[in-house]
Order: C-alpha cells, then sequence, then structure tokens
C-alpha cells in the first residue's frame, strides 16, 4: 500500500496517473517470492545417482577374553576399547568397517559394511561371555580376517582393496601356531595396527557373579598383565603401527591418523539416494520476471 501511496504522490506533479508505474509492484511481488523459493531449494522425489569413491576396508579384530574385564584401565579394560572404537567408527564415513571377536575362537560379528550405525549396535553389545570361556588365541582371529579378505569379490578390471587389520588386545596369546598365519598375513600386503590394552602392573580379574576375584587351580588370585611382545611383532612384521591403551596414556587417536593416512587404491561406484533439488523451476522464472522489470520501463515526463 506504501508503495502505490508514493507512486501516485510522485506522478502528481508530473501529470501522470499512479498506475502506469505502479503495475511494477505485481511484478516485484512474483519474481522476489521466487527467488527466496529457489534459494531453500525446493525437493520433490528421489533420484538415483552414482558416487565413485576409493576407499579401504577395515577389520578391527577385539579380544573378547575374561582378562579384557580387568579394571587397571577404567572402568575396564573392554568398556574402554568400545567407547574408543566408537569414536573411530565414524571417523571413517567412506570406507568399510567390519567386526570380528575372539578369544579361543573367532567369530565374526558383523561384516564388512559402510553401515556405521549397525556395526555399532554389534560394538555396544560386545561382552566377554559372548565367546566361549577359553585362553586367548590371536591366530584363529587372524585366518577369519584373512579367510575374509579372500572371500571379498572385486570388480572386474579394478585393483584389490586397501585393507588394514586392527587387532585390539591386552597381548595374552596362549596359541602356538602364529607363526604360519603371519607368513601368509605378510605375503598378502595386508597391513595390521595392533592396540595393546592394559598396564604392566596389571589388575586382579572379577568374577562375573558372586564377588571376589577368579583363582587358579593352586587358588591363587588370577593376574591379568599387559604383554605387548606379540603385538608389538605383529605390527612391525606387517609394516603396520603398534600402540597402547593404558592407564596413562592413550593412543587411539594416534592410530586414528594412521588409518587415515591408507589412501584407498580402488574406485567403486556406489549408487545413492539422492532427493532431487527442483530449484532450477522456480529461479528460471524469477528471472525472465525480473529481465521484463528492467527491460520494460514506463515514461513519466512527456515532451
Amino acid at each position: 500500500m506504501g508503495y502505490v501511496l508514493r507512486t501516485q504522490r510522485l506522478a502528481a506533479p508530473l501529470a501522470q496517473r499512479g498506475w502506469r508505474t505502479g503495475w511494477k509492484l505485481g511484478l516485484r511481488l512474483l519474481y522476489f517470492p521466487l527467488l527466496i523459493v529457489a534459494l531453500l531449494g525446493p525437493a520433490y522425489g528421489v533420484t538415483q545417482q552414482p558416487v565413485r569413491t576409493a576407499g579401504k576396508d577395515v577389520w578391527l579384530l577385539v579380544d573378547l577374553s575374561r582378562s579384557m574385564d580387568a579394571p587397571d584401565v577404567a572402568p575396564s579394560r573392554l568398556q574402554k576399547v568400545k567407547a574408543e572404537l566408537s569414536t573411530l567408527i565414524n571417523r571413517f564415513q567412506a570406507d568399510r568397517l567390519g567386526l570380528i571377536v575372539f578369544a579361543g575362537d573367532a567369530f565374526v560379528q558383523c561384516p564388512l559394511t559402510y553401515d556405521q550405525s549397525a556395526l555399532q549396535l554389534f560394538l555396544n553389545t560386545l561382552q566377554t561371555n559372548l565367546v566361549p570361556a577359553a585362553g586367548t588365541d590371536i591366530t584363529p582371529a587372524l585366518e577369519l580376517a584373512l579367510a575374509r579378505i579372500g572371500a571379498t569379490p572385486q570388480a572386474a578390471g579394478s585393483l584389490p582393496r586397501v585393507t588394514a587389520l586392527v587387532l585390539v588386545s591386552d597381548g595374552e596369546d596362549f596359541g602356538n601356531n602364529l607363526e604360519p598365519t603371519l607368513r601368509v598375513l605378510t605375503r598378502t600386503g595386508v597391513r595390521l595396527f595392533s592396540m595393546a590394552v592394559g598396564t604392566v602392573e596389571g589388575a586382579r580379574l572379577p568374577r562375573a557373579t558372586g564377588g571376589g576375584y577368579l583363582r587358579d587351580a593352586r587358588g591363587q588370585e588370577v593376574v591379568s598383565r599387559l604383554n605387548p611382545v606379540s603385538l608389538r611383532r605383529l605390527a612391525e612384521q606387517t609394516n603396520g603401527q603398534y600402540f597402547e591403551l593404558t592407564d596413562r596414556r592413550n593412543e587411539f587417536p594416534l592410530l586414528v591418523n594412521a588409518l587415515n593416512r591408507m589412501e584407498g587404491q580402488a574406485e567403486q561406484v556406489r549408487t545413492v539416494a539422492v532427493a532431487d533439488n527442483r530449484y532450477r523451476y522456480p529461479l528460471a522464472l524469477a528471472l525472465i520476471l525480473l529481465v521484463l522489470d528492467i527491460l520494460l520501463t514506463v515514461k513519466v515526463i512527456r515532451p
């Protein structure tokens, strides 16, 4: 209304009628809202678009032996590991991650997936009672990871996907057949990053029920201590790196940085659903009306 009144007031001394210039108000009331609508990016419908990624596969091998309940890394070794792995998973949105758990034997808890939410659910359920109570043996976990790597299909003409293993354990290994598996692992070119969890001083292991602490066959309380020797050797012989999570030092951020520095070598095409942005239509109409507003002038002074 103010625009119309001002137009009539300015047109009167020139002996003109206000409507000769006032009609542009309607034009501007059309293209200004259309510009705003285009800026908001209206979406209608969903289209499938190919996305090329150069990612890698990361297998998380987590020790679930009873020694992971030791409280020398508060609140316990396993609970601290779960919290740190949860953060790690969120840092690798473009990579496939899988989860293998082990003690005396190994099991695939979650196959390789891009779905970090699903992997988080499996991670949250980890407890030492998920696997049969037995001494820790790292070999079955490595053999299972190698079997899964060999079974991963490759696209025709593509390079093998870069693969890393993240072995999380306190290092207590009661197996005696690690060397053959280590030689196979070295030949594949897979890099192993070991995360040693615990302290050299160690801690007593609480009973699952009834209170108190676990005792061995001689009636002595069981004390679990960090044993980094095998974990360090695995990392060194596979061109990986060794890290520690203790009561004084947390090197999980260093592990994340090391994994980030591994560049994916194989391109993969993934199809993702993308909302179809229809901003072009209101933008095109607004520009047409704007050009009309500029080109169509009104002569307000007569000779």
